[in-house]
């Protein structure tokens, strides 16, 4: 059964482990982090904070993530780009923001079942970032889930950010929509374009950096990496 909910899984998510493997490692690198703690939004399932735990094959050549895993994906890049070959650091803790709490672990869960905060998505985001111990970077995540959120609430996501990295830093890692994300670059493309945009954000004190550093098709199968 176990097996059985693991390919499920892979399933299920489509190509956002390959979207989200090189961004998270991306803005470690950036933040010079040497442990992360994965803070999961929006999504009841969580399996975003799986992301250590598969595979990934791009077309290129490049292999991120764990070759024993057996959630494996592949990935196509387009556009002559290629993937940072950068190892994410540790996983020290994981969290979810979700609405409403699952009916069952999934199985890549199970064992290590994350920290779980449920109700509303922007006002529980601070509690979720206290939740990651000091000394690794809170990375958030969110993979087409914020265009759930109503447009006008969409910006207080981005100031429940910029507090929490009052007192530490903060990394918000990103593939949503043109336009859905606040503050992340939209490369001048249009809104229901057919494709997405992947983003990193570091938040430290008043300072940010905000990037967007790919553009994906089909949740994550079609990769087009910028630098």
């Amino acid at each position: 059964m176990a097996d059985t909910a693991r390919r499920r899984s892979a399933a299920d998510e489509t190509g956002r482990y390959a979207v989200l493997h090189p961004a998270i490692a991306e803005a470690a690198h950036r933040a010079g982090a040497t442990a992360i703690g994965l803070i999961d939004v929006g999504r009841t399932a969580a399996l975003n904070l799986c992301v250590d735990r598969v595979g990934i094959t791009y077309s290129d050549g490049v292999f991120l993530g764990d070759p024993d895993s057996l959630v494996q994906e592949s990935c196509s890049i387009v556009h002559g780009g290629s993937v940072p070959e950068r190892a994410m650091p540790p996983v020290v803790a994981r969290a979810a923001v979700t609405r409403h709490r699952p009916g069952v672990e999934d199985a890549l869960l199970a064992e290590d079942p994350p920290v779980r905060f449920c109700g509303d998505l922007v006002d529980l985001l601070p509690d979720a970032i206290a939740a990651v111990p000091e000394g690794a970077l809170p990375v958030v995540t969110t993979t087409w889930a914020l265009s759930r959120l109503a447009i006008p609430r969409r910006p207080s996501f981005v100031i429940r950010l910029r507090e929490a990295a009052a007192v530490r830093t903060v990394a918000w890692v990103s593939a949503e929509g043109v336009g859905v994300a606040p503050s992340i670059p939209t490369l001048g493309d249009r809104p229901a374009s057919g494709h997405s945009i992947v983003g990193i954000a570091l938040y430290e004190g008043s300072r940010q950096w905000v990037d967007a550093v790919a553009r994906c098709w089909s949740r994550g199968r079609l990769l087009d990496w910028f630098h």
